[in-house]
């Protein structure tokens, strides 16, 4: 029978044993598919080459390159591609004909943020956004002060990022707000345009850029402008960015949810990301990407936690001039989700406009449609 003593002299020689005679440790490894989800923007531009913002970042990604540096490449194709007005060089400018950008990045495993907000002259804000996470101790830069501080980062500053197309919607946009002084030099100096709405309402700047949504001038996602990349690299880090120059022909000045965290762009490294493109002051009052992301924090599906955000963001649309006739938003907002297993989602408050999201993974870059909260469209 083993003593006492017996036991504590078989115990220390246990412990004094070699490490090859004890149990080998097991070490596992967690992979996970990477993954790159974006808004139809990542989808269509390609600045006249061969990759859109999505494959460029999948790519990227799984050449090793770190998650966010692969995402703000991939969104610098639709940044410095002309023919995409909503973001970047050649974006449709505020009621001053003046192109202001915001953009944010989120780094999920570093658990760091930049943003810079109304920021001019440069045409991948996103960068300018990597370098406020970079360089500095804050996380947003504005106004003059961004476009200060990304002349001292050697990022070139241009006096107009206007094209000649985005100067001539801009003016199309300024007949209609103000026929008396703004002519249409095709219509012998008359003012108000054919198609112009003859009656405006309380915003009569954003009636007219509705107005020229609906004659097929410029399309949905360039009248609000944005462009939202996340992704998750085998090694199970996630990254998000935000790029935009916000509502077209907005008051000069404003800021809308893109480059404010928890608004346009949230990413917890351990849960996942969360991303929009819309109406910008939805997604501010309700700090909506970051509901998305809690609301996978406590279990919920990629598709669960997007439709909680839109009911949400229904249940607190209350003015009348934000409803249509059935009770329900006037606008759209959609969301593109990701978990940290690698799952993803695309929903929207309505299935019109833009009704498709981009993806990428191993099998290559697709699109994939939208799910909607709401049947019909904004206008029903």
């Amino acid at each position: 029978m083993m003593t006492r003593r017996d036991f504590v002299k078989s115990a220390a020689l246990l412990a004094a044993a070699p490490s090859a005679a004890r149990s080998p440790e097991i070490l596992i490894q967690r992979t996970v598919r990477p993954v790159v989800i974006s808004d139809y923007s990542g989808w269509e531009f390609t600045n006249g080459g061969t990759e859109n913002a999505v494959s460029r970042a999948f790519r990227l990604i799984t050449e090793g390159k770190d998650v966010l540096d692969a995402l703000v490449a991939g969104v610098n194709i639709p940044e410095n591609d002309p023919l995409e007005t909503g973001i970047g060089y050649g974006a449709l400018p505020n009621a001053d004909g003046v192109v202001q950008l915001d953009a944010s990045c989120m780094h999920g495993p570093k658990k760091r943020a930049g943003a810079v907000a109304c920021i001019e002259g440069v045409r991948t804000p996103s960068l300018v956004a990597r370098a406020v996470m970079e360089n500095t101790d804050h996380h947003l830069l504005a106004g003059q002060g961004a476009t200060a501080f990304a002349r001292a980062m050697g990022f070139k500053i241009e006096d107009d990022l206007n094209t000649p197309n985005s100067r001539r919607l801009w003016l199309e946009w300024k007949r209609r707000v103000d026929p008396e002084h703004y002519l249409d030099p095709k219509r012998n100096g008359r003012g108000r345009s054919r198609t112009a709405p003859a009656v405006l309402r309380e915003d009569p700047g954003y009636d007219a850029g509705r107005s020229m949504v609906r004659d097929g001038l410029i399309r949905e996602g360039s009248f609000w402008g944005t462009i939202n990349c996340d992704g998750i690299g085998p090694n199970g880090n996630i990254c998000g960015v935000t790029t935009t120059s916000g509502l077209a022909w907005k008051i000069p000045g404003r800021t809308g949810d893109s480059p404010i965290l928890g608004a346009g762009l949230y990413v917890d490294n351990e849960v996942g990301a969360a991303g929009s493109t819309g109406r910008g002051e939805a997604n501010l009052y309700n700090l909506s990407s970051f509901l998305v992301v809690e609301s996978m924090r406590r279990g919920m599906s990629p598709k669960d936690a997007g439709m909680e955000a839109l009911k949400r963001i229904k249940a607190n649309t209350i003015e009348k001039r934000l409803l249509n006739s059935k009770g329900n938003p006037t606008f759209n907002v959609r969301f593109f989700v990701l978990n940290k297993r690698g799952e993803y989602a695309g929903l929207a408050m309505y299935h019109s406009g833009e009704a498709k999201y981009a993806v990428c993974t191993e099998n290559g870059a697709q699109t994939l449609e939208l799910e909607p909260l709401l049947a019909g469209t904004p206008e029903d």
